[in-house]
């Protein structure tokens, strides 16, 4: 469609506003008495079926309304050409007025505070684009700092949870909608090893502190432990990243059947369990090995959490409490505590270092379901909420977080680093950011039409015995993506 120019664009209301300035001119020239016979004449030369009393009546009233406007139309022109003179008389004797004018001394207020706005517009935009300037080069030094090394592909459906297995060969164990479990090769992306023996979704997996054994929880209402023997592959030699595109662009939605057709071709499946813990009346979404790996807890939509021997399978403590459905659940790294997280809003802190006395604490800090509670290496628990908020507390003193952070998007399940205490958490927006313990916010992970997730990602796992691939994050996009992260550089921008 062929579009005006700038100048006959702006041309053309000035002739509409002359000519019609110039027929209400005449309007208001001719006289009063005329206008009662220019609207019988109207009226005559219509075909219309109203009364012809009611139709004069009606044109009376739109005549007067007619000549208010145009009353009003002549009073701001003269207002205007008031204004400008006034305008110029301003400029020529440098904005000072002579005189006690009244209008003059109105117009002059006026004047200041309509400078007074453009100023306070000016310095608006100003910061806008000063902020826009710094957000894009945080975002560079994201880029430098964060760099995606590897993509997982093999999955038929989202991936709820990942782990990295806590003895050698360090391999990456995710769990997926599929109702497999997979072992990956870090450094070359291969499938190693499937685990296909539940009826369900499988919704979360950890690994033994000390044997090859891993815990994975489903939809079946089950929890399996199996046994696991790997042979890593030859490592390939490292691809590209270094062509990273801006972490700002949207991703053009891929073929939803890449997943299936990058899967790995040749993997060995696993299908019986080693154990079967079989307690819950519902979904279990969660589970995780106590210290020392001699017993582990499970979480379900059932409401309560269990604790069963590994080498008998026998219930040993129901726990129960919680006024929901639970979310998740996490075991202390050195000491025989468990949290538990709710749809309820709170999440609760299990004590059993004391065999003969289980105490139980609740903690209400957030306003919408608690997705994720995990302890640090220290005496710390981060919760996070789809509230949008992720907050730190002190095992010591509960009553109030001593840090909280505030986002733009749900949270789900997230992960502490170990040796620098960085938080990773994984958004629904597809977004994955890096704060530290107090809440500032250190970086986000790159996110392109090329790199990153498509879709929400679930959860975020640490793995800082590798150097070259230190975090992993998981999504319903079907795949799991490690990432480098230089841990220096990030906290020397810090």
């Amino acid at each position: 469609m062929p579009v005006e120019s700038g100048s006959s664009a702006a041309g053309r209301p000035v002739k509409q506003k002359r000519k019609s300035h110039s027929l209400s001119i005449r309007r208001t020239n001719s006289t009063e008495q005329d206008r009662p016979g220019m609207q019988r004449d109207l009226l005559e030369g219509q075909d219309s079926k109203l009364p012809m009393a009611l139709r004069s009546n009606l044109l009376d009233l739109f005549g007067q309304i007619e000549r208010e406007f145009e009353n009003l139309y002549i009073e701001n022109l003269e207002l205007r050409r008031e204004i400008d003179s006034l305008n110029e008389r301003l400029a020529g004797e440098g904005q000072t007025v002579d005189g006690g004018d009244l209008s003059k001394g109105a117009l002059k207020t006026k004047a200041s505070h309509s400078t007074s706005q453009l100023s306070q517009k000016l310095k608006t935009t100003y910061k806008a684009s000063t902020s826009k300037i710094v957000s894009s080069f945080k975002a560079t030094t994201s880029r430098a700092v964060c760099q995606l090394v590897k993509e997982y592909v093999g999955h038929r459906d989202g991936i709820w949870d990942l782990a990295v297995t806590r003895v050698q060969p360090l391999v990456l164990g995710t769990a997926s909608a599929d109702h497999c479990s997979m072992l990956w090769s870090i450094e070359t992306g291969k499938c190693l090893l499937k685990y296909a023996g539940h009826a369900g979704s499988v919704n979360s997996i950890k690994f033994h502190p000390t044997e090859q054994m891993a815990l994975t929880a489903s939809g079946d209402q089950t929890a399996h432990i199996w046994r696991y023997m790997v042979q890593l592959p030859l490592p390939q030699p490292p691809a590209d990243t270094s062509a990273l595109l801006d972490d700002d662009g949207d991703f053009s939605d891929k073929d939803e059947a890449d997943g299936e057709a990058e899967g790995p071709s040749e993997c060995p499946t696993i299908r019986v369990a080693t154990t079967t813990l079989k307690s819950h009346q519902g979904v279990v979404i969660a589970a995780d090995w106590l210290v020392g790996g001699k017993q582990v807890v499970t979480a379900s939509w059932d409401r309560a959490a269990n604790l069963y021997d590994v080498e008998t399978s026998e219930l040993v403590h129901a726990l129960t409490g919680h006024d929901q459905e639970l979310t998740h659940c996490c075991t202390h790294p050195t000491q025989r505590l468990v949290v538990t997280s709710s749809r309820d809003t709170t999440f609760r802190l299990w004590d059993f270092r004391d065999p003969s006395i289980h105490s139980v604490n609740v903690f209400q800090g957030h306003t919408d379901t608690v997705t994720s509670a995990v302890f640090t290496v220290g005496d710390n628990v981060v919760s996070g909420s789809d509230d949008r908020t992720v907050k730190v507390w002190d095992l010591k003193n509960m009553r109030s977080p001593i840090a909280t952070i505030r986002t733009d998007s749900a949270v789900n399940r997230i992960s502490v680093s170990a040796n620098q205490r960085i938080i990773a958490l994984p958004h629904d927006n597809r977004q994955v950011r890096l704060f530290d313990m107090s809440g500032v916010r250190l970086a986000r992970l790159p996110r392109s039409n090329r790199q990153g997730h498509r879709r929400m990602v679930c959860c975020s796992a640490w793995n800082e015995e590798n150097q070259a691939c230190n975090l992993f994050t998981c999504g319903f996009d079907r795949q799991a993506i490690g990432w480098n992260i230089n841990i220096p550089a990030l906290l020397q921008e810090k």
